[in-house]
């Protein structure tokens, strides 16, 4: 090939790239990742457009409420909601959910009772129809947990324990209970952690599951491809034996801006790097939202007004 043509094919090359680029801003789709190794084309774009725009599809939001957890999941027009934030976070994660049309929850679940975990949890009692409402069987001496009780009450609500190895079922999403505690000493030893298995795809909610609760579950199915990090990124979660299990294409962290706890600990990140685990943050990225056709698995990164300490 001729010099002035290799020239010429690689400008052609840098616009297409740029074309390609601008198409992808102008669209919002500020990430993209696929499960499958297949070269992105503009037919995978607009199949990925599809899947992402479709009611039926799962859609998980890992949403940014700081130092604290809460985690929006849709499908098929029922929704899920695991934990609520901290205190502040409540009114902004009620706008953020009626913003999305969404009046009713079939499952409100808090993995535990520390306050960046159910803090806004009475403000979502409060205004939305909620079916099954579940938490470990802890009694907490706190203003926090008393106004959970309290709102619950008020809309007559029941206070539900599930069972270890219990299971439900929300559209075509299918919920195991690994790990459910009754420790009054360590709340964090109380966390519920879930599995949800949707068609060919599978996702792990560990709230703040040390290793000591991981250790207890490594006899059960653990591989998923996509795992909520227990505890913020706290070296005293996620160990290798545990991630060895699960084995996560990808990870998210859900943690706030400069916390005082300097979370996510560079232990954790050094691991998922070492098993090719694709890492998102809300303190970097906002909130997360992941939509899945039950085999691939697509992410864009969106801005809320979810986080009520800002």
């Amino acid at each position: 090939m001729r010099q002035e043509q290799k020239i010429l094919l690689r400008k052609a090359i840098i616009l297409i790239l740029i074309l390609l680029v601008t198409w992808l801003y102008n669209n919002k789709f500020e990430s993209i990742y696929l499960t499958e190794n297949d070269n992105i084309d503009l037919k995978q774009i607009e199949e990925t457009k599809e899947v992402i725009n479709s009611a039926d599809n799962l859609k998980i939001y890992f949403l940014d409420v700081g130092e604290a957890d809460s985690i929006l999941i849709e499908n098929n027009g029922e929704y899920m909601l695991i934990d609520a934030g901290n205190n502040e976070d409540g009114k902004n994660l009620v706008e953020f959910f009626k913003s999305l049309g969404v009046e009713k929850f079939k499952y409100v679940i808090g993995t535990h009772a520390h306050e960046d975990h159910i803090g806004g949890m009475d403000d979502i009692i409060e205004n939305f129809s909620i079916e099954h409402f579940y938490m470990p069987n802890v009694i907490v001496n706190n203003k926090t947990f008393e106004e959970i009780l309290i709102s619950l009450d008020a809309k007559n609500i029941a206070f539900e324990t599930p069972n270890i190895d219990s299971t439900f079922t929300m559209a075509e999403s299918k919920f195991v209970i690994l790990y459910i505690g009754n420790d009054k000493e360590d709340l964090n030893m109380d966390s519920i952690v879930l599995k949800l298995n949707y068609k060919n795809t599978s996702y792990l909610f560990t709230g703040d599951a040390p290793t000591d609760i991981e250790k207890e579950i490594l006899n059960k199915d653990l591989k998923s491809d996509v795992l909520k990090i227990g505890h913020h990124g706290s070296r005293y979660s996620t160990s290798a034996q545990f991630l060895k299990a699960v084995h996560p294409k990808y990870a998210i962290i859900s943690v706030g801006k400069d916390n005082e706890h300097y979370h996510p600990h560079k232990v954790i990140l050094d691991k998922l790097i070492r098993i090719g685990t694709q890492v998102y943050r809300t303190d970097l990225e906002g909130t997360i939202l992941l939509t899945s056709d039950g085999n691939n698995i697509y992410f864009e990164t969106i801005k809320t007004n979810t986080n009520g300490g800002d």
